[in-house]
């Protein structure tokens, strides 16, 4: 698939890997929505730095992920408002520690709701419009880690372990129309809580012994994009952590 003039959905468009997905599918032509819950300012700073580069302003859309019902609506107003989408990103995420022997339901919900329940619901409600209209693209981004969690990591990795399982699902239910595929990154950007310690505890589980940048999960999206013969697809990118010891 062509991306210039495409339209695009990215869910937590505004920030970090999203944000950069935004900046490089812009620069190849493509017609942008981007979702963002909490991060107003930088997301409108976003389209601002966008509008002055691209063709077409994007457009931007607030919802609390974490709630089926505004995951419903985002799906149905990007569709209703804005047009047949070409292709749905499934970027936005949450990632926090769960100690273990005191996890809490709360916890569990809201790393399984953003993690697992929206990329269901976006991909039920818009790869099924997708499949009906005979074309689409989705990308869902999970994590190389998913098989291999920490202790302190249960369920966030049983979120992303939950996507990927989705992907592949989704991909054959969806088929042949629309193409689901899914990314795996290894260590791309340090969380702020890691300390010099932990980052060299993460990169020496790495094959390569470095972190990733954004460009490497860019490259990997525009791939799947474009590419024709893939369905199912998870794509580690992740300096081989993902076969490492």
């Amino acid at each position: 698939m062509e991306i210039s003039g495409k339209k695009i959905l990215i869910t937590g468009a505004a920030k970090r890997i999203g944000r950069a997905l935004a900046v490089h599918l812009a620069a190849q032509g493509a017609e942008l929505i981007l979702h963002y819950h909490h991060s107003e300012k930088e997301a409108k700073s976003l389209k601002k730095d966008l509008g002055k580069s691209s063709k077409k302003t994007p457009i931007l859309i607030q919802a609390d992920l974490g709630k089926a019902e505004e995951v419903l609506r985002l799906a149905d107003q990007v569709w209703d408002d804005f047009g047949p989408i070409d292709v749905l990103i499934n970027n936005a995420s949450v990632f926090f520690p769960t100690v273990l022997g005191s996890a809490q339901a709360l916890d569990w919900d809201r790393l399984l709701s953003v993690n697992a329940m929206a990329p269901m619901f976006l991909m039920d409600r818009l790869g099924t419009r997708m499949k009906k209209r005979g074309k689409g693209k989705i990308v869902n981004i999970a994590d190389s880690n998913t098989m291999k969690a920490a202790a302190a990591y249960l369920p966030y990795s049983a979120s992303k372990a939950a996507l990927l399982s989705l992907s592949q699902g989704y991909a054959r239910a969806l088929a042949p129309q629309v193409q689901v595929n899914a990314i795996l990154p290894g260590p791309i950007l340090w969380p702020a809580n890691y300390n010099p310690a932990l980052k060299k505890k993460v990169l020496e589980k790495t094959l390569l012994k470095k972190i990733g940048n954004t460009d490497d999960i860019v490259q990997a999206v525009e791939f799947l994009i474009r590419g024709e013969n893939m369905a199912g697809t998870l794509l580690n990118v992740d300096g081989g952590v993902s076969i490492s010891g």
